[in-house]
């Protein structure tokens, strides 16, 4: 399901409160990593992942693996911070507006 700008603007604005849930290593993004973001992911529908260092490209490549791989979508971006969302399918958490 791909978002709307309107839902991912209201995403942003549930997001802002939260704090990061998932944090990336020296290693980056691997299937531990990966592994973790979808328990999480179920569990909250919405999650923020700290980021590891580097330039924008490599951040850009991690969020890019996230995504994939945990078949979730990007909500937005802000330094090294990734908000992600995933509905739920079995109990949805979250209500998005249409």
């Amino acid at each position: 399901m791909l978002l709307t700008p309107f839902q991912k603007r209201y995403l942003r604005g549930l997001a802002h409160s939260l704090s990061p849930v998932v944090l990336l290593g020296q290693k980056g993004v691997t299937a531990n990593v990966i592994s973790e973001l979808i328990v999480a992911i179920g569990h909250h529908e919405l999650v923020k992942v700290r980021l590891s260092g580097g330039d924008r490209e490599e951040r850009t490549a991690q969020t890019e693996a996230l995504t994939s791989g945990a078949h979730c979508e990007l909500v937005q971006t802000i330094g090294h911070t990734a908000t992600l969302w995933k509905r739920n399918e079995k109990e949805p958490k979250l209500p998005l507006p249409k």
